[in-house]
Protein backbone atom coordinates (compact mmCIF):
# COMPACT_ATOMS: atom_id res chain seq x y z
CA UNK A 1 0.00 0.00 0.00
CA UNK A 2 2.95 2.35 0.48
CA UNK A 3 3.52 2.32 -3.31
CA UNK A 4 0.01 3.49 -4.01
CA UNK A 5 -0.32 7.04 -5.29
CA UNK A 6 -3.50 9.00 -5.51
CA UNK A 7 -4.25 11.90 -7.75
CA UNK A 8 -6.35 14.78 -6.58
CA UNK A 9 -8.86 16.23 -8.96
CA UNK A 10 -8.47 19.86 -9.85
CA UNK A 11 -11.49 22.16 -10.13
CA UNK A 12 -11.41 21.82 -13.90
CA UNK A 13 -11.30 18.00 -13.73
CA UNK A 14 -14.12 17.98 -11.21
CA UNK A 15 -16.28 20.21 -13.44
CA UNK A 16 -15.65 17.96 -16.45
CA UNK A 17 -16.53 14.89 -14.41
CA UNK A 18 -19.69 16.56 -13.10
CA UNK A 19 -20.66 17.69 -16.61
CA UNK A 20 -20.14 14.17 -17.98
CA UNK A 21 -22.13 12.64 -15.12
CA UNK A 22 -24.91 15.22 -15.57
CA UNK A 23 -25.15 14.51 -19.29
CA UNK A 24 -25.39 10.76 -18.60
CA UNK A 25 -28.12 11.31 -16.00
CA UNK A 26 -30.06 13.54 -18.44
CA UNK A 27 -29.78 10.91 -21.15
CA UNK A 28 -31.00 8.19 -18.79
CA UNK A 29 -33.85 10.43 -17.57
CA UNK A 30 -34.89 11.09 -21.17
CA UNK A 31 -35.13 7.35 -21.79
CA UNK A 32 -37.02 6.78 -18.53
CA UNK A 33 -39.48 9.61 -19.33
CA UNK A 34 -40.15 8.07 -22.73
CA UNK A 35 -40.78 4.69 -21.08
CA UNK A 36 -43.06 6.30 -18.49
CA UNK A 37 -45.02 8.04 -21.24
CA UNK A 38 -45.46 4.72 -23.05
CA UNK A 39 -46.66 3.02 -19.85
CA UNK A 40 -49.05 5.87 -19.12
CA UNK A 41 -50.42 5.81 -22.68
CA UNK A 42 -51.04 2.04 -22.37
CA UNK A 43 -52.70 2.54 -18.99
CA UNK A 44 -55.02 5.35 -20.08
CA UNK A 45 -57.22 5.75 -23.11
CA UNK A 46 -57.34 9.07 -24.92
CA UNK A 47 -59.64 10.33 -27.57
CA UNK A 48 -57.79 11.79 -30.56
CA UNK A 49 -58.93 15.31 -29.69
CA UNK A 50 -57.31 15.36 -26.20
CA UNK A 51 -54.38 17.75 -26.16
CA UNK A 52 -52.53 19.82 -23.61
CA UNK A 53 -53.49 23.52 -23.77
CA UNK A 54 -50.85 24.87 -26.17
CA UNK A 55 -48.45 21.98 -25.77
CA UNK A 56 -46.39 23.87 -23.18
CA UNK A 57 -46.52 23.33 -19.46
CA UNK A 58 -43.02 24.67 -18.91
CA UNK A 59 -41.67 27.52 -20.94
CA UNK A 60 -38.08 27.06 -22.04
CA UNK A 61 -36.63 29.45 -24.58
CA UNK A 62 -34.66 27.79 -27.36
CA UNK A 63 -30.92 27.45 -26.78
CA UNK A 64 -29.03 30.58 -27.66
CA UNK A 65 -25.41 30.98 -28.61
CA UNK A 66 -25.68 34.49 -27.16
CA UNK A 67 -26.13 33.15 -23.63
CA UNK A 68 -23.10 32.15 -21.61
CA UNK A 69 -22.78 28.79 -19.87
CA UNK A 70 -24.03 30.15 -16.56
CA UNK A 71 -27.20 31.57 -18.11
CA UNK A 72 -27.89 28.36 -20.03
CA UNK A 73 -27.44 26.33 -16.84
CA UNK A 74 -29.79 28.63 -14.91
CA UNK A 75 -32.36 28.32 -17.70
CA UNK A 76 -32.09 24.53 -17.66
CA UNK A 77 -32.21 24.38 -13.86
CA UNK A 78 -35.34 26.54 -13.79
CA UNK A 79 -37.08 24.34 -16.37
CA UNK A 80 -36.14 21.18 -14.47
CA UNK A 81 -37.50 22.66 -11.22
CA UNK A 82 -40.78 23.38 -13.00
CA UNK A 83 -40.82 19.82 -14.36
CA UNK A 84 -40.29 18.37 -10.90
CA UNK A 85 -43.02 20.55 -9.42
CA UNK A 86 -45.47 19.49 -12.13
CA UNK A 87 -44.51 15.83 -11.77
CA UNK A 88 -44.96 15.93 -7.99
CA UNK A 89 -48.36 17.59 -8.42
CA UNK A 90 -49.42 15.01 -11.02
CA UNK A 91 -48.30 12.14 -8.77
CA UNK A 92 -50.18 13.60 -5.79
CA UNK A 93 -53.32 13.99 -7.91
CA UNK A 94 -53.06 10.41 -9.19
CA UNK A 95 -52.62 9.09 -5.67
CA UNK A 96 -55.71 10.96 -4.47
CA UNK A 97 -57.80 9.74 -7.41
CA UNK A 98 -56.50 6.18 -7.63
CA UNK A 99 -55.17 5.51 -4.15
CA UNK A 100 -51.62 4.74 -3.12
CA UNK A 101 -51.87 0.95 -2.78
CA UNK A 102 -50.94 0.05 -6.36
CA UNK A 103 -47.28 -0.72 -7.07
CA UNK A 104 -47.09 -1.83 -10.67
CA UNK A 105 -44.63 -1.18 -13.47
CA UNK A 106 -46.05 2.30 -14.10
CA UNK A 107 -45.76 3.36 -10.44
CA UNK A 108 -42.20 2.00 -10.21
CA UNK A 109 -41.20 3.83 -13.40
CA UNK A 110 -42.84 7.03 -12.15
CA UNK A 111 -40.80 6.86 -8.92
CA UNK A 112 -37.63 6.19 -10.91
CA UNK A 113 -38.28 9.27 -13.08
CA UNK A 114 -38.93 11.44 -10.02
CA UNK A 115 -35.73 10.22 -8.31
CA UNK A 116 -33.64 10.63 -11.47
CA UNK A 117 -35.02 14.14 -12.01
CA UNK A 118 -34.03 15.08 -8.45
CA UNK A 119 -30.55 13.67 -9.06
CA UNK A 120 -30.26 15.67 -12.28
CA UNK A 121 -31.25 18.84 -10.41
CA UNK A 122 -28.52 18.19 -7.83
CA UNK A 123 -25.93 17.71 -10.57
CA UNK A 124 -27.00 20.81 -12.51
CA UNK A 125 -26.79 22.66 -9.18
CA UNK A 126 -23.20 21.43 -8.78
CA UNK A 127 -22.38 22.70 -12.26
CA UNK A 128 -23.93 26.07 -11.41
CA UNK A 129 -21.79 26.28 -8.26
CA UNK A 130 -18.69 25.51 -10.32
CA UNK A 131 -19.53 28.23 -12.84
CA UNK A 132 -21.16 30.81 -10.59
CA UNK A 133 -19.90 30.07 -7.09
CA UNK A 134 -22.14 29.03 -4.23
CA UNK A 135 -25.74 29.94 -4.88
CA UNK A 136 -28.99 29.12 -3.20
CA UNK A 137 -31.11 27.06 -5.54
CA UNK A 138 -34.67 27.16 -4.29
CA UNK A 139 -37.68 25.60 -5.96
CA UNK A 140 -40.69 27.81 -6.34
CA UNK A 141 -43.03 27.57 -3.40
CA UNK A 142 -46.00 27.93 -5.76
CA UNK A 143 -47.75 24.62 -6.23
CA UNK A 144 -49.09 24.28 -9.73
CA UNK A 145 -52.60 22.97 -10.18
CA UNK A 146 -52.70 19.89 -12.36
CA UNK A 147 -55.79 18.98 -14.36
CA UNK A 148 -56.94 15.47 -15.21
CA UNK A 149 -55.45 15.34 -18.70
CA UNK A 150 -52.18 16.96 -17.71
CA UNK A 151 -50.31 13.84 -16.52
CA UNK A 152 -49.62 12.82 -20.10
CA UNK A 153 -48.67 16.42 -20.89
CA UNK A 154 -46.23 16.50 -17.97
CA UNK A 155 -44.43 13.46 -19.31
CA UNK A 156 -44.40 14.76 -22.89
CA UNK A 157 -43.11 18.12 -21.70
CA UNK A 158 -40.28 16.51 -19.71
CA UNK A 159 -39.20 14.61 -22.80
CA UNK A 160 -39.24 17.89 -24.80
CA UNK A 161 -37.20 19.75 -22.15
CA UNK A 162 -34.60 17.01 -22.17
CA UNK A 163 -34.56 16.93 -25.98
CA UNK A 164 -33.85 20.66 -26.20
CA UNK A 165 -30.87 20.68 -23.87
Amino acid sequence: MADRKTRRMTGSDLSKTTATRTAAIAEQLHHECSTLLELYTKKETFSPDVTVADGRLVSVPPPSSQLDTKDNLWRLHSALLQCRSLLESAIAKEEVELGTGRKGEYENQRKMVKDRLSLLLINVGELLKAVDGPAVLMPSSDRLEVGTDVNRGVMMMMVKVLDRN
